[in-house]
């Protein structure tokens, strides 16, 4: 089977350079504020889905809580396996093809990483598969960007230079994804990646979730939790339970 766009630049090392100016700081940020507001019980059972090299993760176990991180990414997950402790767990995974059920007391799926599928299906299907990992009173988070937003300010083309690489970047918006492609060279070599999100709204969420099982509960704007404004807000920070 033909590998897919995330699956090439989530595993490059220059995905990590590219976007080394994510900090632990806003993570944290994030973190602290759901706690707060979710307030899980001091033995919860969390899975971050998409987890990347744990950032988020490795920040929830601190808290005390029991944590499990799925990437697709072998490479993030290898890095994040380095922090691993006994209620601190990565591993190599499909979001697809959860096998948890009625397992976790919180699912996240956190800094947009959802919307990379070519068909609504898969995407209702991770849904299915974050809904059968939950327990019944479970509650799942999505945190994706804001699609209004994103599209009315798209900077079309920029250049950024990072760890001496000159990253040559262009954004459009095509049948219905935000596409972003990444070109550089380095050492000599030529490169080039791109990004595929789909350009999901609320609507499109709410739609997903009632084919899945899913109903949102609160909806976020920022990740210091403000009320959701379509035309404003950086983020769409959902906040779901089993229906």
């Amino acid at each position: 089977m033909q590998r897919k766009w995330f699956q090439h630049w989530f595993n490059s090392p220059y995905y990590h350079i590219l976007y080394s100016q994510r900090n632990d700081e806003e993570a944290e940020f994030l973190i602290d504020n759901l706690s707060a507001h979710l307030r899980p019980e001091a033995n919860s059972r969390i899975l971050d889905i998409a987890c990347g090299r744990g950032r988020h993760a490795i920040y929830l176990n601190k808290k005390g809580y029991d944590v499990t991180g799925i990437d697709l990414s072998e490479q993030s997950i290898k890095y994040a396996q380095q922090f691993e402790q006994k209620n601190l767990h990565f591993y190599v995974h499909d979001m697809r093809k959860l096998s948890y059920i009625n397992y976790f007391d919180i699912a996240l799926n956190l800094f947009t990483s959802f919307g990379y599928f070519d068909t609504e299906k898969d995407h209702v299907n991770a849904l299915k598969a974050f809904r059968k990992g939950l327990k019944v009173n479970g509650t799942l988070v999505i945190d994706y960007f804001n699609t209004q937003k994103i599209i009315k300010n798209l900077t079309h083309q920029e250049t950024k230079t990072v760890d001496g690489i000159e990253f040559h970047l262009k954004k459009f918006v095509s049948e219905g994804k935000i596409i972003k492609h990444i070109n550089f060279e380095h050492r000599l070599k030529t490169y080039a990646f791109e990004e595929r999100v789909q350009a999901f709204f609320l609507a499109d969420f709410e739609r997903m979730f009632q084919k899945s099982g899913l109903v949102i509960t609160e909806t976020f704007g920022s990740y210091g939790l403000a009320p959701y404004d379509e035309m404003k807000s950086d983020r769409l920070i959902l906040i779901c339970k089993k229906a």
